[in-house]
């Protein structure tokens, strides 16, 4: 990809003249070829790096199950620790990514970077199917009573496929970054159109700072909402599940009914998720209409900080 891009850059002008904040930024066709790399080759260490941290054949994840010898609580605390610690390299990687790609062609920059980045997110992605495939496989194998050395296999491939898994998100998750600071500078650059100052978000203004808490709990109260639908979705499909098994046992006529199973994870889906949409969609326009530009703009801020 490093190379098929550059004949690419000559459909370009030899410099581009950005401008950003009442600031020009004459980025050259070298500066632009820069921030694409800049956000294919930090995507591939947030790649390493997550498999580092996820993968059975590396330590991290290694000492992990050898807490597991002992107790689950070790095993939770450890797992959390992991999970926290797995932030530094890519958190690293953005940022450097942030502050170059903006220096060159600002936001422009930011937004080629994203790009770049998901230039490798469709491989990954390809590459995620396996993992959920590979579970599914052990699981029938389980169900089917077959020899549990079948189950070896697949919990291997199972193992493979959750780091698969893992690499894919954090492609995702990080040019999800880059993507968001590049709509906020858009929703920046159109404010300014009908206050300039917009450009200077100051956290030390009240509404700026208590829209900066608001955003920071918007994706906790999202994520609460998602997990809490998956519980009832599982609740009812265990209900459904043990009323069917005996009749199933019985033979009776039309058990087992995997239609009424397919319709409980269906409509949970779909009926689970209008409150965590409805939540993402109305608080920038309720944030907005009571509270003012500000309040959005630190509401913003503090959903994409949060959020990654």
């Amino acid at each position: 990809m490093s190379l098929f891009i550059i004949p690419i850059l000559w459909t370009l002008p030899p410099q581009l003249d950005i401008t950003f904040a009442n600031k020009s930024y004459p980025a050259t066709r070298a500066q632009v070829y820069g921030c694409l790399m800049l956000g294919l080759w930090s995507g591939l260490a947030i790649g390493l790096s997550t498999e580092y941290f996820t993968s059975h054949s590396y330590g991290p994840t290694r000492e992990l199950a050898r807490a597991c010898l002992y107790d689950a609580a070790t095993n939770i605390i450890k797992g959390l620790a992991l999970g926290y610690l797995s932030n530094i390299i890519p958190i690293c990687c953005l940022s450097a990514t942030v502050l170059i790609t903006f220096s060159w062609a600002a936001m422009y920059g930011v937004a080629l970077a994203a790009l770049g980045m998901l230039g490798c997110l469709p491989v990954c992605l390809a590459i995620d199917g396996y993992g959920p495939i590979s579970d599914n496989a052990g699981g029938i194998a389980e169900m089917c009573n077959l020899d549990k050395s079948v189950r070896v296999f697949t919990d291997a491939l199972d193992a493979a496929g959750n780091t698969t898994a893992a690499i894919g998100k954090g492609f995702a998750i990080g040019s999800a970054c880059l993507v968001a600071l590049a709509l906020f500078g858009a929703y920046v650059t159109r404010v300014a159109d009908l206050a300039p100052e917009a450009f200077n978000v100051n956290i030390l203004e009240p509404f700026t700072f208590a829209g900066l808490l608001f955003g920071a709990m918007i994706p906790y109260a999202f994520s609460a909402l998602t997990m809490s639908a998956v519980g009832t979705a599982a609740e009812e499909m265990i209900v459904e599940i043990r009323d069917q098994v005996p009749k199933i046992k019985r033979k009776e006529p039309g058990y087992p009914d995997h239609h009424r199973c397919i319709s409980i994870s269906t409509e949970a889906s779909l009926k689970k998720m209008i409150a965590p949409g409805a939540i993402v969609i109305l608080s920038p326009l309720v944030m907005g209409l009571l509270f003012g530009y500000n309040a959005v703009s630190g509401m913003l801020a503090g959903t994409i900080v949060s959020g990654i």
